[in-house]
């Protein structure tokens, strides 16, 4: 695949970036060697391989997820945390109607 100036035109007004003739005639060759790259690695073989995350495996460090865990922050607050709010409804915190 190669690109050209009329290409290369055609993207940059998408993109909505200004260029001048200058800049478009430069930009050519860069995207063709890109384009090239990309291809050129399209044509490594790959099978057998695992698709990987990253090139060093890493593993999350996680805590256990457990309700409740920290009586201020856990859960079965909702009278105390309702108490503080401008207007509480059914349980939930009331909020003014945006739609109409």
């Amino acid at each position: 695949m190669s690109v050209d100036t009329a290409t290369v035109a055609k993207i940059a007004a998408l993109a909505r970036i200004k260029l001048s003739e200058g800049e478009v005639a430069a930009m050519v060759p860069e995207l063709n060697g890109i384009l090239a790259w990309v291809e050129q690695l399209g044509e490594v073989d790959v099978t057998g391989i695992e698709p990987m995350t990253a090139v060093i495996e890493n593993t999350l460090r996680l805590r256990d997820d457990v309700v409740n865990a920290d009586p201020l922050t856990g859960g079965n607050n909702r009278d105390a945390v309702l108490a503080n709010a401008p207007a509480a409804e059914h349980g939930f915190f009331g909020v003014p109607k945006v739609i109409e």
